[in-house]
């Protein structure tokens, strides 16, 4: 009688751990049938027997069969990368251009995408076209144009390589040159260029110094003539101005003599001068 109801009890155990075996199966389960697509991400699902699927999976939860399907996701918000490329001007000078890209994968290519590039095909496709783009546009251009026409070149760039991205379904929100380097003898030449144009600048500055004192002397000579002739014709028209620039010397001389100490005496003449003069 003892052992029916213990064999009861173990019967019940197993049925349960059978049972949570069944659940956690389960849930596992449902758990490998479940993916999460993040915000800014999109899925594609490859499929062991039909590849690739066209069908792009948005955000949210979504179902696939495990084992069977895998999702890869892709980032589709834009990502910025800077290329740098060492190329050649049209004058033969070296140049060194920063590029920065921002970019982002179309979405509907996205299988496309997955299918010939992989979930890496911004390192494999924006170095490669942009060096492309770079030294096919620099070449067109001597490098004191990349300096004086930087917004033409840089425009060009931008058409040309946003032109050559979309061939790999690749999208370029924008495209900027952020530097320029040239080689050492552009940099030496370009330095003394500058050094040049100063100099001239200031041999000119010179010269029309010098000439604008040339007019300034000319002009002061023709004045002092002017007055010259003036007096005179003053003179000659009155004698009277003589005797008045007469009067006015020997006032100066008397002024001077007087304030000097080492004058004790003065002619009668003299003194009778400076009498008249101190009475007028």
């Amino acid at each position: 009688d003892d052992a029916g109801p213990g064999m009861a009890a173990a019967g019940a155990l197993n049925n349960l751990a059978r049972a949570a075996v069944g659940i956690g199966a389960g849930v596992s389960l449902f758990q490998a049938s479940i993916y999460d697509v993040d915000g800014g991400y999109r899925a594609v699902m490859f499929d062991r027997l039909r590849g690739v699927q066209r069908q792009v999976s948005g955000e949210g939860s979504h179902f696939r069969i495990p084992w069977l399907q895998t999702p890869h996701l892709f980032d589709i918000r834009m990502q910025p990368r800077n290329i740098a490329s060492t190329t050649g001007t049209k004058d033969l000078q070296v140049v060194t251009i920063n590029l920065r890209v921002l970019s982002r994968p179309q979405v509907e290519h996205l299988p496309d995408i997955f299918s010939n590039l992989g979930t890496d095909y911004d390192e494999r496709v924006l170095p490669s076209i942009g060096n492309e783009v770079l030294k096919a546009v620099v070449a067109q251009y001597n490098a004191e144009q990349l300096i004086t026409q930087r917004a033409l070149v840089s425009r060009t760039v931008r058409e040309t390589l946003t032109k050559r991205a979309r061939d790999f379904h690749i999208e370029l929100d924008d495209v900027a040159i952020t530097d320029l380097k040239f080689g050492r003898d552009f940099t030496a030449a370009i330095e003394s260029k500058q050094v040049a144009e100063q100099d001239a600048e200031r041999a000119k500055f010179m010269v029309l110094k010098a000439e604008q004192e040339k007019q300034a002397a000319i002009i002061k000579a023709e004045g002092e003539s002017t007055a010259a002739a003036l007096v005179s014709k003053s003179l000659e028209a009155s004698p009277a101005l003589v005797e008045l620039r007469r009067i006015e010397a020997a006032k100066d001389i008397a002024d001077t003599l007087a304030r000097s100490r080492n004058v004790t005496y003065l002619p009668s003449g003299g003194q009778k001068m400076l009498l008249n003069i101190g009475q007028q």
